[in-house]
């Protein structure tokens, strides 16, 4: 056999081959089967679902990524204020034990509050944003959650939860007066945002972001790409589909609440295929983080909501 007529069957054998593999990848995509691409959204948990605020629960940091790697998680979104330490060398230790664990530190939850009237009370709070986005850059964390903060009218959170989110503003002042406050504070932050790489989500919480509108009104304006939406499931407690929808088209990270043995503060029946629908039509293909917020004990709450969560948002 020439060499020439060598090349050419080799070639046409070749050709054949690969023309196979695509028809049968075509005909397994046809039956809704895939052939080696992830199959849905990452799921990360909080590691406030490990603690949720009650001190004889508060595991340490290194503790909830080891756990959540044990469950099946494939990343970490760490709540700052859980932190016992913020030195360097236990930074980079968290960093290493998230990579030997195959686990993303994907997010962070930070704390702030811009409605205020005072000036300084605002300038304080932007410091702590932009500490907040230099320690999330240290960790390799690519987003952090921010909030509008809230009037602190309120007696306590417990208070505001009883009148359903709802807070009166300061006498003398409106929400109107507060929008301006809170927009030229994330736009102090943004140059370190970008700086650092690390996305700014503004959450739908409470405060001015109680409400879709309240929260597309300020990405609107301060109109970057280094600030745009953290979707909470759990924090729309009237109607919450045709809000999230209003969300979905800017959102870039999803908190994904689950009540297993009923609410601290209130349960919602969430439909998470229907919420996975919302978002697929958006093409969303980030992280969805679990804040578990039930009564029911973590050890088995928490796995039962990842299960429920892969199925719902597989695709």
């Amino acid at each position: 056999m020439n060499h020439d007529r060598r090349r050419f069957l080799l070639g046409a054998a070749a050709t054949a081959g690969v023309a196979g593999v695509f028809s049968d990848s075509m005909a397994k995509a046809e039956d809704g089967r895939t052939d080696g691409a992830r199959e849905g959204n990452p799921i990360a948990v909080s590691t406030y679902s490990f603690w949720r605020f009650r001190e004889n629960t508060r595991l340490s940091i290194d503790k909830c990524i080891a756990l959540a790697a044990d469950m099946g998680f494939d990343a970490v979104e760490i709540l700052e204020v859980q932190m016992r330490r913020k030195d360097n060398a236990y930074l980079q230790s968290l960093k290493r034990e998230a990579f030997v664990a195959g686990m993303d530190l994907c997010a962070m939850s930070t704390h702030q509050g811009f409605v205020s009237p005072d000036p300084q009370r605002r300038k304080a709070n932007i410091e702590k944003t932009i500490a907040s986005i230099e320690l999330a850059y240290k960790l390799g964390i690519p987003l952090i959650r921010v909030n509008t903060g809230s009037w602190g009218t309120s007696k306590n959170f417990d208070d505001l939860m009883a009148h359903r989110g709802i807070e009166p503003p300061l006498e003398g002042y409106t929400d109107e007066d507060a929008f301006p406050w809170v927009i030229e504070s994330l736009e102090q932050c943004l140059p370190t945002a970008e700086k650092c790489g690390v996305l700014l989500g503004l959450e739908n919480h409470w405060g001015l972001g109680r409400t879709p509108e309240g929260v597309l009104r300020i990405v609107d304006a301060v109109n970057s790409p280094w600030l745009r939406v953290t979707m909470d499931t759990g924090n729309f407690l009237e109607n919450p589909y045709s809000k999230l929808e209003m969300l979905a088209p800017k959102t870039v990270f999803v908190q994904a609440k689950t009540y297993y043995g009923g609410g601290t503060w209130y349960t919602l029946d969430l439909d998470y295929a229907r919420i996975a629908a919302i978002l697929r039509k958006q093409a969303y293909r980030g992280y969805v983080s679990l804040e578990f917020e039930g009564k029911e004990d973590a050890r088995a709450a928490i796995p039962k909501s990842l299960a429920m969560l892969r199925r719902a948002f597989a695709y």
